[in-house]
């Protein structure tokens, strides 16, 4: 098995440990923004510690970091944000799987914002793969019931957070991509420890700033939830690690796709943990995001 396929299946499990243990925090213990902050600021104090041992211990020179890391970087830290707030807000909209599901969306949108970012671009068949998977998305945004007006059941509040989070998410993965280019490491690994070091450290220090204006409480809220939260951390660099491994060795769009093993995750969780339901109009929809990735995938 290829490093970056395994990498890729292992971030996906931690990711969909870490949306579960997000939604319990936000159901009951933090608001939408802290729960958000947990998984950052759990995660960069485990991280620098493993970053100062590696470095110790093999002697290795941190590398040198040019412009476009650190704009790649940048950006990739403030979306990936944006998109977490997005998924955390989407799980009191919808039930578990579904969120996660509307979240997947960035794989389809991580084609084109790779191609215009790094010029990497999909076949003629991720074509076909995309029209199957905005049909998917139709099916999942359709809530009946919630209005008369067909308008009001395509375009809802849940369908714009899923649609909005995967875009985000689909520039964080591509710009994350971008950075792992510019960095110079001996392997894919200490490359992904280096890249994903300064973006979590940004990450703590933008949110930080952020709940410290706007919710001054939850910074104390979060502290009182952590012997929850520091799961959410460890998960979360666990998952964020495998990503970038992934990512310096894959194009983004190709690494997402396989990390759709997380709707099965997902739709497993939601059942036996949260006793959710889904409707054969969501199992339809599910099954065809499916299915446009497996079409990216052997297409590719």
């Amino acid at each position: 098995m290829e490093l970056w396929i395994f990498a890729s299946l292992m971030a996906a499990t931690l990711q969909t440990a870490r949306f579960m243990l997000q939604k319990v925090l936000s159901r009951t213990k933090l608001s939408t923004a802290g729960a958000t902050f947990s998984r950052f600021c759990y995660s960069a104090p485990l991280l620098w510690g493993v970053a100062v041992i590696y470095f110790l211990k093999s002697g290795t020179e941190p590398p040198e970091l040019s412009f476009w890391f650190w704009i790649f970087a940048s950006l990739g830290a403030v979306a990936q944000i944006l998109a977490t707030v997005c998924v955390v807000a989407l799980f009191k909209s919808r039930n578990f799987a579904v969120g996660i599901t509307f979240k997947k969306t960035e794989v389809i949108q991580a084609v084109f914002v790779g191609l215009i970012l790094l010029r990497e671009g999909v076949s003629p068949e991720g074509l076909g793969a995309i029209l199957i998977g905005l049909l998917g998305v139709l099916l999942l945004s359709d809530q009946a019931g919630v209005s008369d007006a067909k308008t009001h059941r395509f375009f809802n509040r849940a369908t714009g957070l899923g649609i909005m989070s995967g875009f985000l998410f689909a520039i964080s993965a591509v710009a994350y991509r971008g950075a792992t280019l510019e960095v110079s490491m001996p392997s894919a690994m200490t490359t992904a420890m280096v890249t994903l070091l300064w973006v979590v450290t940004l990450q703590v220090v933008l949110m930080g700033i952020w709940i410290y204006l706007r919710e001054p409480g939850q910074l104390a809220a979060v502290w009182k939830a952590r012997k929850s939260a520091v799961w959410v951390g460890v998960t979360s660099m666990g998952g964020s690690f495998g990503w970038f491994t992934a990512f310096s060795l894959q194009n983004a769009a190709y690494v997402k796709a396989l990390g759709q093993i997380e709707i099965v995750l997902s739709m497993a969780a939601g059942y036996f943990f949260f006793h959710e339901k889904l409707t054969s109009r969501e199992f339809a929809g599910v099954g065809f995001l499916a299915l446009s990735i497996v079409i990216l995938v052997l297409g590719t």
